[in-house]
């Protein structure tokens, strides 16, 4: 039997002057601290992977997908539906670090860094946070938010909050709120607008390198976010907005909230 291959869409040629070489890599390990194998986890009859790395072949003007990874498992079950994956060193501390080891290796323009845990990231905001650095040649990354829209989310400390200026550049993530918000203190969501970090990256191949080899920074270490190294280190971080939040995988109950999205929104559904 032949094995069908996902390609990403073309839009003209990968080496044609006018467009730039986008590569969308998926780091993904099998050791997660609270859900292990949550790569491989069946959603609608697929591995979560699988529904990842659909969403990034579908996006215009990707040339290439491939999955990061240090275990043959997710390999083995990344190469069973037609995708491309790639084996890593298992010591890597970020999935920002297992990408530079793979793109150290292989030349392309710009390097989506999308985590191999969100299923249901939109393929128009994965084309939305590519697009300030096909229109700003001084951009090196950038990267996605969404307004908060309840006061759980807005509380959560597993939330990142980002803080953007009048240009929609980074000043600030956090996961605390920013402005601060008191114990016991409503808020009206609707008049103070607060954002949700959404962690996907794009990223110039030699800003990703050049990021890698960066050492972690205090602000880093204290908030445990690895793009406060961005900041800290005076790089500009262009940020886009989009309607549309993303369910990250993280725990077993995740799975059910995923496959509940999925059948009520067919227009989801690749």
């Amino acid at each position: 039997m032949t094995r069908a291959t996902i390609s990403p869409v073309q839009a003209g040629t990968a080496n044609s002057p006018s467009r730039r070489r986008i590569v969308v890599g998926i780091p993904a390990r099998y050791q997660s601290k609270r859900f292990p194998g949550k790569a491989l986890a069946q959603l609608s009859g697929r591995p979560v992977i699988e529904h990842v790395y659909r969403r990034a072949a579908s996006v215009p003007g990707v040339t290439q997908v491939l999955v990061a990874t240090d275990d043959e498992r997710i390999m083995a079950a990344v190469e069973a539906f037609g995708g491309e994956a790639v084996l890593t060193r298992a010591d890597h501390a970020s999935g920002t670090d297992r990408l530079a080891e793979v793109f150290a290796a292989r030349e392309c323009d710009l390097v989506v860094n999308l985590q191999g845990d969100e299923p249901l990231i939109r393929p128009d905001a994965i084309a939305a946070a590519i697009e300030p650095l096909a229109l700003d040649a001084t951009l090196e990354v950038s990267t996605l938010k969404t307004r908060i829209r309840d006061l759980g989310t807005l509380r959560s400390p597993h939330v990142v909050k980002v803080v953007t200026d009048e240009v929609n550049n980074a000043v600030g993530f956090s996961r605390r709120p920013v402005p601060p918000v008191a114990p016991g203190v409503e808020v009206d969501l609707e008049q103070t607008a607060y954002f949700k970090h959404i962690g996907l990256y794009v990223y110039t191949r030699s800003f990703l390198l050049r990021f890698a080899a960066m050492p972690p920074t205090p602000s880093e270490k204290r908030e445990q976010l690895e793009q406060l190294r961005m900041l800290d280190n005076g790089i500009r971080v262009g940020v886009v907005e989009t309607p549309h939040d993303s369910i990250g995988i993280d725990m077993p109950e995740d799975l059910g909230r995923a496959e509940a999205l999925l059948r009520s929104s067919p227009e989801d559904q690749i």
